[in-house]
């Protein structure tokens, strides 16, 4: 028997999966086999996928040719870095999510949990085929499969309406952007008949249908990835999945957009126009600005991650539109540069988001509420949970030393690094976006604060939350897997960068690789460490350092004592929950900076109610401006079309007489 090569362990791990699948259907209402042994299994799986794919960053690339599908339409698969590093970020989110889920849904979700473990299983076998896809059959029935899935798997609790309103709006979305796709793929082609991504790769297009082609893919993965205006599904499909779902489609769903605008960009055209980079730089921007404000002001904890998985999409179109537009200018190692930085936030963001939706699943689960408003003080009582969402928050946050901060930083190095660009304009506008991003960074942190605190810290808001109860043991697995991956990315930032080094030769021609390992293993300068350096190793050691003097300066050397007291509120000694800084309160100052972002609604109590009450409603503005006037004019033109059809069938022989008339007319002119 030959031995085996990677390209065969992911088709295993794919047959696996769909395989735990169909037991699932087998053991449809078995919570307990089903939660216990089939997720765990899928977990292995994502293990081993997460392996076969690091390792086979480093070789080359790895074809194969499978005899189903339609006739004369075989499957083509190839196995290079791009999708090498897509594969191994998947198995870490995938790992981490099947382990949680095992706890998680020990009672279901709507779904019969048998054909909850069939949906989720087949998303992540058609994923992985996705990312090995090699040409645009394959791609399209992989791309297909995910989203009719992940369709399902939002819609697990169909049984409310807004559950199956956010499932079609997903679907509906995610057709559009399969159109678009579709048409980019034939464009791509050149008329040759050939669907083959070698095919597409030796096609030379023209700077014309080369446009089309890129603002096509631009369209369709955007649509999946979530970026402005196209963005309106994911606000609403995280509220209504399960968590474990919400934390897969925010860790990974949304960078099978990134994956296909990199692998059409930069792998199957040939041409890298300027004004290509500076519309994706500057779409990327305001979706991250967009994501950040309107995260802040949410007091739903599902939104708020959704609104902050928005902006971490929109930082790394940013990313992508700079690349672009070093690559347009021929300048290989800043395109290297930009590229790192938008691999590394794809896997810093699979951590540390999933791992945040996985902690708001348990919150929901102990207490029933995913309001922020009654919330609070849960520190004490899920104290696991409370420690993997901090670690989540902070790398959120973009602080050392978690691999949030790692990528940001090489971000805005991209930035800080540009050299002259030929152009003046461009050179005009860099300090003004490095500007905007920071102030993104600095936004993400408020909002990751208001996340956390108003959730774990302070004072019960609600009598239910004194019996909330703390993950159970596969939840805190999971969690240990997620904290983990955060703190590697964070630490060993060379090391990944050598990874994504292969990456950035495949599709740009040069890396970075090189001049981070001249300076060692514990000093990651992406240019020159007289410029900029980052020792994460040396920063935990002193900080770790600066915790311990402290504690034998005050507990050993000062008075030793340690003594508990209400602490001072303005002098007032009845303080309640009440009393706390609430979730519209901490985001105030928010709505009133960024009050154009917003459509806002006040409800204002009047002086004669016994029971006065102050709310505000917060609504994406993309709603009234552009989808709302969509959806009447799609309304009015059904309502005229529908005229034709009088449920008479003499009519309907009348149509099709004149079409067939009307053809022969055509064809004979």
């Amino acid at each position: 028997m030959p031995d085996l090569i990677s390209i065969d362990y992911i088709l295993l791990v794919i047959a696996g999966w769909l395989l735990i699948g169909a037991c699932g259907l087998l053991a449809l209402k078995k919570t307990a086999f089903v939660a216990r042994a089939l997720f765990p299994l899928g977990a292995v799986l994502g293990i081993i996928l997460g392996a076969t794919g690091l390792v086979s960053a480093f070789g080359g690339p790895q074809t194969a040719v499978l005899p189903i599908g339609l006739p004369d339409l075989p499957f083509h698969l190839r196995l290079d870095s791009l999708s090498s590093y897509f594969l191994f970020v998947f198995g870490i989110v995938s790992t981490g999510v099947s382990i949680f889920s095992a706890g998680y849904f020990r009672k279901g979700e709507g779904t019969p949990p048998g054909l909850l473990c069939l949906e989720y299983h087949v998303c992540l076998a058609s994923m992985a085929l996705l990312l090995i896809a090699d040409d645009a059959y394959v791609f399209m029935v992989a791309w297909e499969t995910m989203s009719l899935s992940a369709t399902l798997l939002v819609t697990a609790n169909h049984r409310l309406p807004e559950v199956r309103r956010a499932g079609f709006l997903y679907l509906l979305i995610s057709h559009v952007g399969a159109l678009a796709l579709l048409l980019c793929f034939g464009l791509l082609q050149a008329n040759t008949g050939d669907y083959t991504f070698a095919n597409m790769r030796q096609q030379h297009l023209n700077v014309f249908w080369a446009t089309v082609t890129f603002f096509l893919a631009l369209f369709g993965f955007g649509a999946k990835a979530g970026i402005l205006p196209l963005h309106i599904w994911l606000p609403e499909a995280h509220p209504a999945a399960p968590s474990p779902i919400s934390a897969l489609m925010s860790a990974f769903v949304l960078k099978t957009g990134i994956y296909g605008v990199l692998r059409v960009t930069f792998d199957l055209l040939h041409t890298q126009v300027w004004w290509w980079g500076g519309i994706t730089l500057a779409l990327g921007l305001a979706t991250a600005l967009f994501g950040v404000v309107l995260s802040a002001a949410q007091t739903d904890m599902k939104r708020l991650l959704a609104y902050s998985s928005i902006e971490n999409i929109g930082l790394m179109f940013v990313g992508i539109g700079l690349t672009i537009l070093f690559r347009a200018y021929d300048m290989a190692g800043m395109a290297a540069l930009s590229l790192t930085a938008t691999l590394y936030h794809v896997a810093s963001h699979g951590a540390f988001k999933s791992l945040l939706f996985l902690g708001t699943g348990t919150v929901l689960h102990a207490t029933g509420e995913r309001n922020l408003g009654h919330l609070g003080g849960l520190m004490r009582f899920m104290p696991w949970t409370g420690w993997a969402a901090l670690v989540g928050a902070l790398a959120a946050a973009g602080l050392p030393p978690f691999g949030g901060f790692v990528s940001e930083w090489l971000l805005l190095q991209s930035f800080l690094f540009t050299p002259g660009l030929p152009n003046s304009f461009l050179n005009m506008l860099i300090p003004i976006v490095a500007a905007v991003i920071a102030l993104v960074g600095a936004l993400a942190g408020y909002v990751m604060v208001k996340f956390f605190a108003i959730i774990f810290l302070g004072q019960p808001r609600e009598q239910k939350l004194l019996d909330a109860h703390d993950a159970d043991n596969w939840e805190r697995l999971g969690f240990v897997w997620l904290v983990a991956a955060c703190i590697f990315f964070g630490l060993f930032p060379v090391q990944m960068v050598l990874a994504i080094d292969r990456v950035t030769h495949l599709l740009v021609g040069g890396g970075i690789g090189t001049a981070v390992l001249q300076n060692g293993w514990l000093l990651l300068a992406p240019v020159d460490p007289d410029r900029a350096s980052y020792m994460p190793v040396a920063f935990v050691m002193i900080l770790a350092a600066c915790c311990v003097v402290a504690y034998l300066l005050v507990r050993r050397l000062y008075h030793g004592r340690f003594r508990r007291s209400i602490p001072w509120g303005c002098g007032f000694p009845f303080q309640t929950a009440r009393m706390q800084d609430t979730a519209e309160g901490f985001g105030q100052p928010i709505r009133e900076i960024f009050g154009s972002f917003f459509r806002m609604t006040r409800q204002l109590p009047s002086s004669f109610d016994k029971a006065p009450r102050y709310q505000v409603t917060i609504e994406d503005p993309f709603w009234g401006l552009l989808y709302r006037p969509i959806a009447a004019i799609t309304e009015r033109i059904a309502r005229i079309i529908s005229l034709l059809q009088q449920g008479r069938i003499a009519a309907y022989l009348l149509y099709s007489f004149l079409t067939l008339l009307i053809l022969l007319l055509v064809v004979n002119q």
